[in-house]
């Protein structure tokens, strides 16, 4: 698989970026800096640039950076959640008259934000299957401003290949938005593949322990940068210190998390493949995938969601979902835990009845780090 960075350099970064130690006591951890005002040297006279923490917060600071480097980027925006992030910058990117291309295959919270809430904005949006060059190239209009791909998407793990989509924006004139929170950057960097903007929802893989909700935006575009800097000051959906803290606490495990997580899930997979009651199983890691190549190019490793469609129909798939004992039963994903959850009825509800509606026999798993051996005697007795 490609390495787009030397092992050791993301480890490094993922640690140290943004977080040098504190320069009053020796502190190796940033401090949480609990605060909402910031005292003033007289009128104007801001010490470091701070005044108020909705406009600027010396933790979340630290985490904007560290969310720079880590993928590559210029300029990081942390926020209160993914959907606060990509309403930012929706808002700030798109005017009334404008178009967008979503992918066939998005998380529920995306689709229900751009149909329920952007589009009463007049936006307009249209879908296609961004693993198709060609369906990319049919969706695209004069209008268009905006491309959203996510790549593996949710939660069919759909592999969309970021250089090729990127240069099809750029030709029409649109930017190109990646949702990188399956893959995390430790996976994959979109930013050095094309891409204008990455998004994250940091609440999953990047906290990683599932205490804290948050979002980031991460771009290289300067220009854009500062747009998405005023909005996010102007509409105050912002990541609270204690969030930030808790979210730099995850990055700094990210590259051993996620190589258990791919490691897990890839055991995982070999199993649910073999089982007589799992009728497919998605999951960019097997030579059978539609994108496993581009994932083989595009990506570290295969990391830990996977999905699969159970004999039986829904009930059957539900019926899974209720049996198992390890994996817990619930929503999120990227923690340090196994989760397991019906799509059809939980995350994507929303997306029901349209061209996003998943298949009612779906069954998401988010692969933790617990023992392997472990998960799979859960998920083959749930199964039995």
């Amino acid at each position: 698989m490609n390495e787009q960075s030397s092992p050791s350099r993301f480890e490094t970064l993922a640690i140290h970026a943004g977080q040098e130690p504190d320069a009053v006591t020796g502190a190796v951890v940033p401090p949480i800096h609990q605060v909402s005002t910031f005292k003033q040297d007289g009128v104007g006279g801001l010490r470091g640039g701070y005044e108020y923490s909705r406009s600027a917060n010396p933790t979340r600071t630290a985490l904007e950076e560290n969310l720079a480097a880590i993928e590559g980027g210029r300029r990081g925006l942390a926020f209160a959640s993914g959907l606060a992030a990509e309403d930012c910058l929706l808002r700030t990117v798109l005017r009334p008259g404008d178009h967008l291309v979503i992918p066939n295959d998005a998380y529920g919270g995306t689709f229900r934000l751009i149909a329920k809430v952007v589009e009463r904005w007049g936006v307009e949006w249209s879908v296609a299957d961004t693993t198709d060059p060609d369906a990319v190239r049919a969706a695209l209009r004069p209008t268009t401003r905006l491309v959203w791909v996510e790549t593996p998407s949710n939660p069919l793990l759909g592999v969309t290949d970021i250089a090729m989509v990127a240069d099809l924006a750029r030709s029409a004139g649109a930017r190109l938005v990646v949702d990188n929170t399956f893959a995390s950057p430790y996976l994959q960097q979109p930013l050095a593949l094309g891409a204008d903007v990455v998004v994250h929802s940091t609440t999953k893989y990047l906290g990683g322990h599932s205490d804290v909700v948050g979002g980031a935006l991460v771009t290289s575009d300067a220009g854009l940068a500062e747009e998405l800097a005023f909005h996010q000051n102007a509409m105050g959906a912002i990541a609270g210190p204690f969030d930030s803290w808790l979210v730099m606490r995850g990055i700094k495990t990210l590259a051993v998390r996620m190589d258990r997580h791919s490691a897990n899930a890839a055991r995982v997979v070999e199993a649910l493949v073999a089982h007589p009651r799992v009728t497919r199983v998605y999951y960019p890691g097997l030579d059978t995938h539609p994108g496993h190549e581009t994932a083989v190019k595009q990506m570290r490793d295969f990391g830990g969601m996977v999905s699969f469609r159970v004999a039986g129909g829904e009930e059957a798939a539900v019926a899974v979902c209720d049996r198992t004992r390890l994996f817990t039963l619930g929503e999120s994903l990227g923690g340090v835990e196994s989760l397991i959850e019906h799509p059809g009825r939980m995350t994507h509800a929303s997306a029901a009845g349209t061209a996003l509606e998943v298949p009612a026999d779906l069954v998401r798993l988010s692969v933790g780090i617990e023992a392997a051996d472990d998960l799979l005697a859960d998920l083959t007795q749930a199964l039995a």
